[in-house]
C-alpha cells in the first residue's frame, strides 16, 4: 500500500509477518532524474512481493534509483540487495558497516551466557533471530556517509545526521527547509527503540540519550518513522521516551532493591508490553531482545554509579551500589 506524504514523497508499507513490528514503512523520493529508496525491509519473500508491488504503483524504475539505509538491522537493510541494481548507489553509515563486515553472532552469545541468558535456549535465540533468518546475504559496496553530508533529490535535500544507539551508526536524514526528520527507529510513535547491549564496549542507552537531545534542537514538524504512525510532534514524543526510560531505570532499580540478580533474571521481573501470561511463556526471540535492553539500563546506571556488578562463577551479577 503505498501513500502519498508529500509532492514525490511516498511511503510504502512492508509487512513484517509475525514479527511484533508489524511492518516497516520505506520511503520513496522521486526525482527527474534519479529516485531514493530509504529502508528496504527484510530478505523475505512478503517483503519482496510488497515492495515490488509498492514501485510498480509508483512507477519507479530500479535501474535509476539509489538507497539510504538508517541502520543495520534485517527489516531495514535486508532486502537492498535484491532491489539494487548496477547502477544503484547505496548509502550507508560507516560503524554499521564495519559490524556487517564482521558478524558477531558468536560473540554475542558468549556474552549472553556470561549474562545469564540459558545455555539450552541460545542456539534457538540466535536461529529465530530475524537478523540471522532474514539478512542480507550478498556482499555490498557501500557510500559512506557522515554527520552533516547531504543527499539531495529533486526538491528534497537532506542533512545526515549522525544518531547512535539503537545501533552504533544509525543515522537520520533531516531537510531543514520542510521540516522534515527520516528518523528510521531513532524515534518512533506508539512503540519504543529497542536499546540492547550485548558486550561491554559502550553504553547504549547513554548514547541513545544524548542522540534524542541532539535531535530535539532541531525545527521539525514532520516525523518519518521506521515503523508505524508519521509523528507531528517531535519533541513531544522525545520527550516521552525520555520518560519511558526513566522510569525503567526505576524499575530496575526496584528489582535489585529486592536483592542481587543476572541481566536475564532482571529482564524477567521487568514490565513487557507483551500479551503473554508469563516470562516463561515469551517467545525465545522476545527473552532475547527483552533480556539485550535490560542489559543496557543496567549498563547505562553502572556508569550513573548506581549499580555495581562482579563476576561469580564466570557471570555478571548486578546489585544495588553502596
Amino acid at each position: 500500500m503505498c501513500q502519498e506524504i508529500r509532492p514525490n514523497l511516498f511511503r510504502i508499507e512492508i509487512p513484517l509477518p509475525k514479527n511484533p513490528l508489524k511492518a516497516l514503512n520505506s520511503y520513496v523520493i522521486k526525482g527527474p532524474e534519479r529516485n531514493l529508496i530509504i529502508d528496504t525491509g527484510m530478505n523475505r519473500e512478503e517483503c519482496l512481493k510488497a515492495m515490488q508491488a509498492g514501485l510498480i504503483e509508483l512507477s519507479v524504475n530500479l535501474n535509476v534509483t539509489d538507497f539510504f539505509i538508517t541502520h543495520l538491522h534485517a527489516d531495514h537493510l535486508g532486502l537492498v540487495s535484491n532491489l539494487a541494481s548496477s547502477t544503484s548507489k547505496i548509502y550507508f553509515n560507516g560503524p554499521d558497516a564495519e559490524l556487517i563486515k564482521f558478524p558477531s553472532w558468536e560473540e554475542e552469545k558468549h556474552y549472553a551466557k556470561i549474562f545469564g541468558f540459558p545455555e539450552d535456549e541460545l542456539e534457538a535465540a540466535i536461529a529465530m533471530h530475524p537478523g540471522f533468518k532474514y539478512g542480507n546475504t550478498k556482499k555490498v559496496d557501500f557510500e559512506i556517509l557522515k554527520q552533516d553530508d547531504v543527499l539531495s533529490i529533486g526538491d528534497y535535500s537532506f542533512k545526515c545526521i549522525e544518531t547512535p544507539g539503537h545501533s552504533p551508526g544509525h543515522m537520520c536524514l533531516y531537510d531543514s527547509s520542510k521540516k522534515i526528520l527520516v528518523s528510521g527507529d531513532h524515534i518512533l510513535s506508539n512503540i519504543t527503540p529497542n536499546i540492547s547491549l550485548w558486550g561491554d564496549d559502550w553504553d547504549p542507552l547513554g548514547v541513545y540519550l544524548e542522540s534524542l537531545d541532539k535531535v530535539s534542537i532541531l525545527d521539525v514538524e514532520l516525523v518519518l518513522p521506521g515503523h508505524r504512525g508519521i509523528i507531528t510532534s517531535c519533541r513531544e514524543r522525545i520527550q516521552e521516551l525520555k520518560l519511558h526510560h526513566q522510569e525503567r531505570v526505576n524499575e530496575i532499580l526496584a528489582i535489585l532493591s529486592r536483592g542481587d540478580l543476572n541481566g536475564y533474571q532482571v529482564a524477567a521481573q521487568m514490565t513487557w508490553d507483551m500479551t503473554y501470561e508469563s516470562w516463561e511463556m515469551f517467545p525465545v526471540t522476545q527473552k532475547w531482545f527483552a533480556t539485550g535492553e535490560a542489559i543496557a539500563h543496567l549498563k547505562y546506571l553502572e556508569g550513573m554509579g548506581k549499580v555495581r556488578r562482579e563476576t561469580q562463577r564466570g557471570k555478571v551479577i548486578y546489585a544495588l551500589a553502596k
